[in-house]
């Protein structure tokens, strides 16, 4: 890891590339494409031609770019309630034992949050009711690993808004879905699963297919092609946001334990090669002692390369004056996760502005967020953190307002509509106000 000196130097280092730049630029990406489509064809292109293909053929396109793109052949699209029930079988109960810890966590927490806003009002003739969303898709990553934490993260929030039916998509491996996934979704309450993944099972919950239903929103994260296309379809569905390579910034002092700060940020790089794992102190030494321990903890991990790749090419070691200079440099790169190991951190959390979620303290690692804490992970990346929010439970309800004018009200407001009205060239708007003046 490179170490900076100065709050200037910093600031300029931290820069932001967009998401599609910077899966764009890849060459892994660039050959997956050539094998795939036969062609030089960019991320974009690629993912338009799939979701044209998915509108048009339906069932028959998810199984072609299943076959293409995940090497499976897939006789069904839909994991049925049985192979989820005999899921639980394959595997270790401990881990089941674990996701249920997890899941009622997860459900604590937005249960909480649901009780503080989604309540409805009426004062004046005027109020809002909460109604969840009818159908919501959930897309998990796959293919070469699980990620069942994923599955309660983006599920459980949704049931607790009383979402009425929640779909599952995800790339199957080696043939089938794996059986922790599964369980996952059992433990979660979704109503579906399907096995496919990829741009086209974003594209089947957008559009509907034969065996897919058509949803109101997607939510989870993926790889390049199904970010791109959650960009493309939102319009037609919501979207809870485009979620970038997964990133971590620690701002530590004098009396942060340096081991603690590089597993934090060996753990982050371990996600993915474009992954970030960014430590802002205000300690030479300790800054020193970081980055030692950062090699020391690389050896031997079973994800050694990512890792290293990762912190080789996005990991960054900040010095800087003061605590305060870090805090700017937080609000400045909003970072998805954002980590205080600083001597009296809770005095800092007012002046953080932007970050998806705040870890205070040594005993609390990121790794707990990413499991069991209870606020969902899925959170804004790529600097979102700035503008939106974590997953939560508002991105599964809608508002809707209610307007009762009685007499009084139409004679204090109605001559001032019709005048505004007239002024922006609606004449029938302003007579619709005035006849009803003139009955009254």
């Amino acid at each position: 890891m490179i170490i900076i000196e100065g709050f200037q130097l910093a600031k300029s280092v931290l820069t932001r590339q967009p998401l599609a730049e910077l899966y764009s630029a890849s060459p892994a990406v660039k050959q997956r494409l050539r094998e795939i489509f036969g062609t030089e064809i960019d991320p974009e292109q690629a993912v338009r031609q799939i979701i044209s293909d998915v509108r048009q053929r339906g069932d028959a396109a998810l199984v072609d770019y299943t076959l293409r793109i995940d090497g499976v052949n897939l006789t069904s699209l839909e994991i049925g309630r049985e192979q989820v029930r005999s899921a639980y079988r394959e595997v270790n109960q401990e881990l089941v034992s674990a996701l249920k810890l997890a899941a009622e966590r997860v459900h604590s927490f937005h249960s909480a949050q649901k009780d503080n806003i989604c309540s409805k009002f009426s004062e004046q003739g005027l109020g809002q009711l909460v109604r969840p969303l009818e159908r919501v898709g959930v897309y998990v990553p796959g293919g070469t690993a699980s990620y069942p934490s994923t599955v309660l993260m983006t599920a459980i929030p949704a049931k607790v808004a009383g979402v009425k039916e929640i779909v599952l998509v995800t790339p199957p491996s080696r043939g089938s879905v794996p059986p922790s996934t599964l369980v996952a979704a059992g433990i979660a309450g979704v109503d579906r699963v399907f096995g496919v993944g990829g741009a086209q099972a974003v594209a089947a919950l957008a559009f509907g297919t034969e065996s897919i239903p058509k949803v109101d929103k997607i939510c989870g994260p993926g790889n390049i092609f199904v970010t791109l296309a959650k960009k493309l379809v939102y319009g037609v569905v919501a979207i809870d946001g485009l979620q970038g390579p997964s990133e971590v910034l620690i701002v530590a002092d004098e009396t942060a334990n340096a081991k603690y700060c590089a597993l934090d940020l060996v753990a982050q790089a371990e996600h993915d090669p474009s992954a970030s794992a960014i430590l802002v102190t205000t300690s030479h030494q300790l800054a020193s002692e970081v980055a030692k321990e950062v090699e020391q903890q690389l050896k031997g991990l079973e994800r050694q390369a990512i890792a290293a790749e990762s912190l080789e090419n996005r990991g960054m070691i900040a010095v800087v004056s003061s605590v305060d200079e870090a805090i700017e440099l937080v609000n400045l790169y909003a970072p998805e996760h954002l980590s205080l190991m600083v001597d009296r951190a809770e005095a800092y959390i007012d002046k953080v502005s932007n970050a998806g979620c705040i870890f205070i303290g040594e005993k609390s690692t990121v790794v707990l967020g990413d499991y069991v804490a209870g606020p969902s992970h899925a959170l804004p990346t790529g600097g979102t953190a700035r503008f939106s929010s974590p997953l939560n439970i508002a991105d599964f309800i809608k508002f809707i307002s209610l307007v009762t004018i009685d007499e009084a009200s139409l004679k204090q407001l109605g001559q001032a509509a019709a005048t505004i009205a007239r002024a922006e060239g609606f004449e029938a708007h302003a007579r619709a106000v005035e006849e009803r003046l003139k009955a009254d």
